[in-house]
């Protein structure tokens, strides 16, 4: 089954980008560190990936999930900042150049013009993902050597780039460079996610940690962040310090969702966010942009006695909402299903069998134990006194798969994600992508957290018994 709450912070997080992008209130930024949570969420599961599935598959498959609805964005847009002066625009970049061809591969920002810098500024973060997932077979190795020393080693490096003023000679690779530092953190402790470190890491020294890390943050932010108002985004030091505390802090939460299923339109909410996450986050910044020349060829720019706030979130959310009935097919076709215009309810497998019904319960037979398989009629009876036995059918037989976040084990009927050995785990169903569903889904509970569980160091892994 799927962890909503996981679905939840997702969710949450993909809002705060939205509204923070609307508005720019540097509070956002302290709130809810979103791009650290979905740099985490995304470790969390490529690392159960890489638990299953080789190296070059998993990186194959994720970038073939990240980048087709990139590429319809650059279709679109591309041609449109040509058609509107592109190559005669006065400073920028000029659209014939190899740059170009990182709309196709971005191991670089993307260029666009100077007036279509809506469509292309926040490609940051696309480009920061697909160095994670490159990067994360070497980084999944390093960390189940070293442990913690893995998490913190990116707040380290960043320490030395800011003490030594080192930079890299090419603006773009010297952005990927920072960012890198800045959120390889949230990646890694991903990873401690997926493998149970971070939920078995003691809350006397969890806390203490999360709290040592934001006060360094807070006051990093104190002393720098007067210019950028005191916004976290224009910070990478104290950026990367909340963000990693925010994660260790909510990564170990595992509160009840039961809740969510009670609540439809939350709960539908939180589906459709998952399952179109890369196209509201690649055309959010668009519908912003289009708010005010909408309303003006609607007559309705006149607003007055405070309204242009609520009227403005309402649009933002009215044209993205229409982004996503256009362009979202493109994530479903790059995960290999039917297509859907509004994924609010889990997808079908891609062309599963259907879901098989029980048997017939032969008229007269004795009931059968819980957990046992039906007697299915025509069949021998149970001899009275014997032990039926247990029949435990295929996890997957007959089953569809829902997928509803975007992205999926494509080739991998089930993923088991969770704390201890394979066979503790439970299955789960596949998903997989860019902005990911994440994590260990089986709590074991306070009652199996008993004094045999293995201890966890901070610079190796958890000993074995």
């Amino acid at each position: 089954m799927r962890n909503r709450y996981l679905d939840l912070l997702r969710a949450a997080a993909i809002l705060r980008v939205v509204v923070y992008h609307l508005f720019g209130w540097p509070w956002l930024s302290i709130l809810l560190p979103a791009m650290g949570i979905m740099f985490a969420l995304a470790g969390s599961l490529t690392a159960a990936s890489l638990d299953k599935r080789s190296a070059g598959k998993v990186v194959t498959s994720r970038l073939r999930r990240l980048l087709p609805p990139l590429w319809l964005l650059g279709v679109l847009a591309v041609p449109f900042m040509i058609y509107q002066g592109w190559a005669a625009q006065d400073g920028g970049e000029s659209p014939w150049s190899w740059k170009l061809g990182l709309w196709i591969l971005p191991v670089g920002d993307p260029p666009g013009s100077i007036a279509g810098i809506d469509a292309w500024e926040p490609l940051w973060y696309i480009r920061a993902y697909l160095w994670f997932v490159v990067l994360s077979p070497l980084m999944y190795l390093a960390y189940k050597k070293t442990g913690w020393f893995a998490v913190a080693t990116p707040l380290v490096v960043l320490a030395v780039l800011d003490r030594t003023g080192f930079s890299l000679p090419f603006g773009r690779a010297d952005s990927a460079m920072w960012d890198f530092v800045t959120y390889g953190a949230c990646w890694v402790a991903g990873f401690a996610h997926h493998d149970g470190r971070l939920f078995r890491l003691r809350a006397g020294v969890a806390y203490p940690l999360v709290a040592v890390l934001g006060a360094a943050a807070l006051y990093w932010l104190h002393g720098h962040g007067a210019d950028s108002g005191y916004d976290l985004n224009e910070l990478p030091e104290a950026q990367a310090l909340w963000s990693v505390a925010f994660v260790i802090l909510a990564l170990r939460w595992r509160p009840d969702m039961t809740w969510l299923t009670y609540v439809r339109p939350l709960d539908r909410t939180v589906t459709l966010l998952n399952g179109r996450a890369v196209t509201i986050y690649l055309w959010h910044n668009i519908a912003i942009a289009a708010i005010w020349p909408v309303l003006t060829v609607l007559a309705l720019d006149d607003l007055s006695g405070g309204m242009e706030g609520p009227v403005e979130l309402a649009m933002t959310l009215l044209l993205t909402g229409v982004a996503v009935l256009a362009f979202g097919w493109a994530e479903d076709l790059a995960a290999r299903r039917k297509p859907r215009l509004w994924p609010t309810a889990p997808a079908t497998d891609r062309g599963g069998p259907p879901r098989q019904e029980a048997a017939p319960m032969r008229q007269g037979a004795a009931p059968t134990p819980q957990g046992a398989a039906p007697v299915p009629e025509g069949a021998a009876p149970i001899p009275q006194g014997a032990a039926p036995a247990l029949v435990a059918a295929p996890p997957d037989a007959g089953r569809a798969h829902p997928d509803v976040a975007g992205d999926g084990y494509e080739d991998e009927p089930t993923l088991s994600i969770g704390i201890g050995t394979p066979e503790q785990r439970r299955p789960v169903e596949d998903h997989d992508g860019p902005l990911d569903r994440y994590g260990p889904v089986h709590d074991p509970g306070p009652g199996l957290h008993t004094e045999e569980e293995p201890e966890v160091t901070w610079f190796s892994q958890p000993e074995k018994h």
